[in-house]
């Protein structure tokens, strides 16, 4: 009987011990955007610049094409690729591969990453000095702020355009 009374006050205890809540998870529709996705295209849309897929890259970029289009007077402004093309080729931009995007904040819902390049020898990619200016009027810059955005059909996006550096 001792027996069965002990058995009977751990059963009771056990009862009263705290139990996990179950809480549904909650669907794909609802889960917020993350900062890995967004790093991801971020990423990925410099990797397809630096290969030349410039359509490809096209769908990843949100942002204005008012610069390229000012250094590309003819070509069609509609005409996405091109300019991409030729910012990469003929314009000065730096489409080279990402050597590392580091989260700095959370602006509404655009992903601020601090991003450096690496040159195509794989060495840091560092925007010195241009026209005439010096390292005191204009010190060397190695981390660039991009903007990663959701767009209109909910999709991560780019919102600005490679570096540009002489």
């Amino acid at each position: 009987m001792q027996r069965f009374s002990i058995l009977l006050v751990i059963l009771l205890l056990m009862g009263c011990a705290p139990q996990p809540v179950n809480t549904p998870q909650p669907t794909a529709t609802s889960l917020p955007s993350t900062m890995s996705e967004a790093q991801a295209v971020l990423i990925e849309f410099f990797e397809l610049l630096n290969a030349g897929k410039y359509a490809e890259a096209d769908t990843l970029f949100g942002g204005t094409y008012e610069n390229i289009q000012a250094n590309n007077p003819e070509v069609d402004p509609s005409d996405h690729v091109t300019l991409l093309q030729n910012a990469c080729e003929i314009n000065g931009y730096r489409c080279f591969l990402v050597r590392s995007a580091t989260f700095k904040e959370l602006r509404g819902g655009t992903y601020v990453f601090q991003v450096e390049f690496s040159n195509p020898d794989g060495s840091l990619y560092v925007l010195g000095p241009c026209c005439g200016g010096n390292e005191t009027d204009m010190p060397p810059v190695s981390q660039f702020e991009y903007e990663v955005a959701r767009n209109a059909e909910r999709r991560f996006v780019v919102m600005d355009e490679p570096p540009t550096g002489p």
